[in-house]
């Protein structure tokens, strides 16, 4: 069974599907004669002709009229974007056309096509080729939102993706097309979109991550084992629809719920599955739910990255690098640490003694006159009877 690049996967999937059916087209800039920017699409022109191998200009927004109109007219356009930073001309069509295609012809109509985009940063490319946008995307109804991380699970689910009938974004971790690898055979098995994939069973705490963090939560994990916790890895890979039932039933057993991601931190998809969890599973937790995501800036040149990746630790505060790395998702300690009930018997503990310092400066104060509350400002009174 030969090893190959996610790169590699994608490619043997857009082929089969365009073998499988003749409605399916791959369309976007440069995806033709030179094979995409990645080169994703090389040998698809030679294979299958001009006909279903389409060069366009360089118009976002025009790839996603097209795209939506071919899809309406009953084919199944598969448009690459070169990079996720030129994905947001076509928000207007997905959000106002694609995704509501279904619901405004009361089911009569699907709208098939899929918008590929690579996406990440990690590789040394200016900004508008390192974004992670897909937040913005989990927001509109009826699209639905894939982001695989290894080569098997591309392949699969780009093959579900094309098989199915609703419009999909589908984006592609720029640093893991040559950076993942793994052996598998051009099957034709697609995998179950709209789920979660448990890919490390734990029971001290849940990593949730997708995209080009689930290697990283891996190789996490596998040091956490060395010393001593268990922790279960969720790559999410359909963010939309959302599989919370996996997650929620995981933090249920492990009690702590760890969420990566290289988006930034305000408004990122992290936010909401940490919402999930916390309505879901509130009292299972032991202890706070923690965000390690990118920070809320624009991502920076590549010169200039290193030295604004934090190392600080998961357990002090989360880190908010351009791209984390498994360095910085450490196992919590202390308050957060994995002693399980005895982190909340301390914690009772502290509140109880703090009530009761509270409650007897109270008391000084009621029967000395305010005399506790004006010492801890550092004015001292007298005391009655005495010379000042």
């Amino acid at each position: 069974m030969p090893e190959i690049a996610m790169v590699q996967a994608i490619n043997l999937a857009l082929a089969r599907g365009m073998a499988e059916d003749e409605r399916v087209i791959v369309l976007g800039e440069d995806v033709g004669v030179d094979g995409g920017v990645f080169r994703a699409t090389d040998g698809l022109f030679a294979r299958f002709g001009a006909d279903r191998v389409r060069d366009t200009p360089l118009a976002e927004a025009g790839i996603g009229g097209i795209s939506v109109g071919l899809a309406a007219a009953g084919f199944k356009p598969v448009a690459e974007i070169q990079f996720s930073g030129f994905i947001f001309p076509l928000i207007d069509q997905l959000n106002n056309h694609a995704s509501r295609f279904r619901t405004r012809t009361h089911g009569h109509l699907t709208c098939p096509l899929i918008i590929r985009t690579p996406c990440g940063g990690g590789i040394h490319a200016p900004e508008h080729h390192s974004e992670s946008p897909e937040a913005m995307f989990t927001n509109i109804p009826g699209l639905r939102v894939i982001i695989p991380s290894s080569p098997r699970r591309a392949y699969g689910l780009l093959l579900a993706a094309m098989r199915g009938a609703d419009p999909v974004v589908f984006m592609e971790p720029t640093k893991l097309y040559r950076g993942a690898r793994e052996e598998m055979t051009d099957d034709g098995k697609d995998l179950p979109v709209d789920r979660c994939f448990v890919l490390r069973e734990g029971t001290d705490v849940t990593l949730v991550a997708w995209g080009a963090m689930v290697p990283e939560a891996l190789k996490t994990a596998a040091e956490w084992e060395a010393k001593g916790v268990s922790a279960e890895v969720i790559d999410v890979a359909t963010l939309k629809p959302l599989d919370a039932e996996t997650i929620v039933n995981s933090v249920r057993k492990t009690g702590r719920c760890v969420i990566v991601h290289e988006a930034p931190l305000t408004g990122g998809f992290g936010g909401e599955i940490a919402a999930r969890v916390a309505q879901d599973a509130f009292g299972a937790l032991l202890a706070p739910i923690e965000r390690i995501a990118g920070y809320d800036t624009v991502m920076p040149l590549p010169s200039s990255r290193t030295s604004i990746c934090p190392t600080r630790r998961a357990s002090a505060a989360p880190s908010r690098a351009p791209w984390p790395t498994h360095e910085h998702i450490q196992p919590a300690r202390s308050r957060r640490g994995f002693a399980g009930g005895r982190d909340r018997r301390l914690a009772c503990r502290r509140r109880r003694s703090c009530r009761r310092r509270r409650a007897a400066a109270r008391g000084r104060d009621r029967q000395g006159g305010g005399r506790g509350a004006l010492a801890a400002l550092g004015i001292h009174q007298a005391s009655p009877g005495k010379a000042a």
